[in-house]
């Protein structure tokens, strides 16, 4: 198992983004992913909010590390975070995350990196934004 939470203060936010081989971006959101039981770093999200846009800039995994169905909830977890404020379109820059990844959490390649129409993903009923988990 393992916990998300969102990173409270710049030296976690450093110690989370050192260990999933990201750059520390001052002013933006982070979450963390940590082991349940051992605390260990498991991954790493970064994002900032502009109006109605989110811009996620970081979504990795610990380096040395290999879970897929965890970065994908980590994934999501972001995602809705930014839903919930209001802010229904998400893009992904170019190299934020693995490009299978980020495919199946919704992006779209879109020539500037790739973007997320997030209306209706979490309300609930999907709104046909199912996805296959490979």
């Amino acid at each position: 198992m393992f916990k998300i939470s969102p990173i409270q203060s710049k030296e976690e936010q450093q110690r989370f983004a050192a260990a999933c081989g990201a750059t520390s971006r001052d002013g933006l959101f982070a979450y963390g992913m940590t082991d349940a039981d051992s605390g260990e770093i498991m991954g790493f999200s970064q994002f900032e909010i502009e109006g109605d846009l989110g811009i996620i800039t970081d979504l990795c995994p610990a380096v040395g590390t290999d879970d897929y169905e965890a970065m994908f909830i980590l994934g999501r977890q972001t995602m809705n975070f930014i839903d919930l404020c209001g802010a229904h379109t998400a893009r992904a820059i170019s190299g934020a995350g693995e490009s299978r990844l980020l495919h199946a959490i919704g992006f779209r390649e879109d020539g500037a990196g790739w973007l997320c129409d997030m209306t209706g993903y979490f309300d609930g009923h999907c709104d046909g934004h199912a996805v296959e988990l490979k």
